[in-house]
């Protein structure tokens, strides 16, 4: 995206956004509450439209292109998806019901996508789960499926919005452990990992976007990027942030 900026109601939301996501690239989206991640992503998928600037995804821009075709090539899971999910719907067809971007799915399945969505299930190793409901899955297992179900469509981006919202601090290692394993592959969707916990920030993401009030503060690799200079005027506090084991953490001083 190139200058992208939005105004709503005399509020600037986004103040000239420049972002690029090149092939083999997996990014993080890190900025404190207000600080615009959200009506990024809005842009993104086309459920925000902008003032000025232009939007370039997948070789398609925004305003030439109908945008409901390219979000098929965009999966996303965030807890606005996991709140829409019916109750008694065993997690085979949550999964499946992703190549139709339909929510609490009606149809019937054909053999050959049970078939893909016991492989999905598989792949983000919650097989076992196939026929237990949506209502009885923990949060971490939830949002398995949702990335299952996001992969149906076989995307070419996988956006993760705050994916571990709710996980307790064990399921949340194990969770990002998963992403670990789920972004490594050379054949992976480009994930983009949305949140404001450095913590969250594991070994397979390679870029971070900084922004702070609708504004990139920064952007590029994580090692250049991830500072205590950087990350203290993000969060507006003197913050430092410390490295072990290929992991951040961040501090207050």
């Amino acid at each position: 995206m190139d200058r992208l900026h939005i105004v709503r109601a005399g509020t600037v939301i986004l103040h000239n956004v420049d972002w690029r996501v090149a092939r083999g690239q997996h990014w993080v989206i890190l900025g404190a509450n207000g600080s615009g991640k959200t009506s990024l992503l809005s842009a993104l998928t086309g459920y925000l439209m902008p003032t000025d600037g232009e939007i370039t995804l997948l070789g398609e821009t925004y305003g030439q292109s109908d945008w409901r075709e390219l979000r098929k090539q965009i999966g996303l899971v965030s807890s606005s998806v996991r709140q829409l999910m019916a109750d008694d719907e065993p997690a085979l067809e949550t999964v499946a019901s992703g190549k139709y971007a339909m929510i609490d799915f009606w149809g019937r399945l054909t053999r050959a996508e049970k078939t893909r969505a016991r492989q999905l299930l598989r792949q983000v190793e919650c097989e076992y789960l196939a026929d237990r409901p949506w209502r009885v899955l923990s949060q971490g297992e939830r949002q398995r499926v949702l990335i299952g179900r996001a992969l149906m469509a076989r995307p070419r981006v996988l956006i993760l919005d705050e994916p571990c919202a709710g996980l307790d601090p064990a399921a949340r290692e194990h969770f990002l452990d998963f992403i670990q394993r789920l972004g490594r592959p050379a054949h992976a969707p480009t994930l983009v990992l949305v949140t404001h916990h450095v913590e969250e920030i594991m070994p397979v993401f390679t870029h971070v976007l900084l922004l702070k009030d609708g504004a990139v503060l920064a952007a590029g690799t994580k090692v250049a990027t991830l500072n205590s200079r950087n990350l203290s005027r993000v969060f507006n506090a003197r913050m430092k942030v410390q490295t072990a084991a290929h992991r951040y953490q961040l501090k207050v001083r």
